[in-house]
């Protein structure tokens, strides 16, 4: 079995069309990184960049850079470098900030586009984050926020719709890995006159994603996960262009004047994206990020789909094989067309094994109570990796060689 297994991992690293962008990656040698959905692996294009911004641009030129390096239009360039990612045209993203901040912004600028609908509809089973702002920005715009499935939201608009102003979700469901329709509940929205807002930090960089042809009106992410930016990396947001002549961001800081440096008494909006910006962009992570991105430079968003449901495909086949007899359940879809990038398995010893699998150089994840989470990122992921973490979890389990009840697990992202 594990020779089938062994033998099918040689054939399909082989022939993968994207095994070449591996190289552009600096992975530690010895480990099997399957937590990119937490923090990207750091590519190679990155350290030469921050050694330069660092000792020419901050460290010789000093204020100069603002100009001579073009710090100043940093987000507006590197949003439109994400926005490539996205489906965006250019002009509609910007980068900078956190993802709490961005969605909070666009959360908040959604609301105030549809002024006389109550209702604030987001994912009982969002990221924590997302659930937290969206309860915020309801009181703050005394709004009511509900709960509801993404299953159930068409018939949850059919009922209610004239009274949703915007719906918050995600492609992902970060547990599962479970890939929700962003085009169908894009339409559902939109048929009863809701915007729709989409968090697309597990999304941007793993799969294809066409906002200006879905039609979506916001979207946010992060830029440490897929994108691989570094830890707190910037995060991003899209507008759609047919609302920049009516919103309003929440925060209203000098950078996204429209005459940043007349420092007027009064706000008067930058015109288009720029107006989301806020405060003076973080410089070092914005061009860590901008450098990260060029990992994706002639890289064909339909091949990393199509290998990461090689990947996730062949991973669940070996779970399927090695490790359901050791009683673990697999929590992600079989379905490719629901499938994102990542398997998730559920074992009642989870953080145990995780702990276990890290202290044999595999990395991966875990999310409370019960579910391994193991990230694939189809720019530096092979099959032979996949394979040796199901390989290796299957002899420590079966071993008993991990600690059922370890300490409690840590900040996990």
């Amino acid at each position: 079995m594990t020779q089938q297994l062994t033998d099918l991992a040689d054939h399909l690293d082989a022939t993968d069309p994207l095994a070449h962008v591996r190289d552009r990656f600096l992975l530690p040698e010895g480990v099997v990184y399957l937590d990119g959905n937490s923090l990207g692996p750091l590519p190679a294009a990155v350290p030469p960049v921050l050694e330069d911004v660092v000792h020419r641009q901050w460290g010789t030129d000093l204020i100069r850079s603002w100009n001579t390096h073009d710090w100043w239009q940093a987000p507006l360039r590197v949003g439109d470098a994400i926005g490539a990612l996205i489906g965006a045209a250019p002009g509609q993203t910007v980068a900078g900030d956190s993802t709490s901040v961005q969605l909070f912004t666009a959360l908040s600028a959604a609301a105030e586009l549809r002024p006389d609908r109550p209702l604030l509809v987001t994912d009982p089973e969002h990221f924590p984050t997302d659930r937290y702002l969206a309860d915020s920005v309801g009181r703050l715009h005394g709004r009511q926020v509900r709960r509801v499935a993404p299953a159930d939201l068409p018939e949850f608009l059919d009922e209610h719709g004239d009274q949703v102003a915007v719906i918050s979700y995600s492609p992902v469901d970060f547990r599962s890995g479970e890939l929700h329709d962003v085009a169908a509940l894009t339409r559902a929205a939109h048929r009863v006159g809701a915007l729709a807002l989409w968090d697309l930090c597990h999304a941007a960089g793993a799969m294809p994603v066409h906002l200006d042809d879905l039609g979506v009106d916001f979207a946010v992410g992060c830029g440490y996960k897929f994108l691989s930016g570094g830890p707190g990396a910037p995060a991003f947001l899209y507008a759609a262009e047919r609302h920049h002549d009516s919103w309003r961001t929440p925060l209203s800081g000098w950078t996204g004047h429209a005459e940043p440096f007349g420092l007027q008494a009064d706000y008067v909006p930058a015109p288009g994206i720029a107006r989301a910006r806020i405060g003076t962009p973080p410089i070092l992570s914005l061009l860590a990020l901008e450098a990260a991105l060029t990992a994706f430079d002639g890289v064909d968003l339909a091949q990393v789909r199509a290998k990461s449901l090689s990947l996730t495909g062949f991973f669940l086949r070996c779970a399927e094989e090695l490790l359901a007899p050791e009683g673990f359940e697999a929590v992600t879809p079989a379905e490719p067309e629901i499938r994102a990038s990542q398997v998730s398995l559920r074992h009642p010893h989870a953080y145990g094994l995780i702990q276990a699998l890290a202290a044999q150089g595999v990395v991966a994840d875990m999310r409370a109570p019960d579910i391994l989470r193991f990230g694939v990122n189809a720019l530096c992921t092979s099959h032979h990796d996949v394979l040796t973490a199901a390989t290796l979890l299957q002899r420590i389990t079966s071993a008993g060689d991990y600690d059922p009840v370890p300490q409690e697990p840590g900040t996990v992202t």
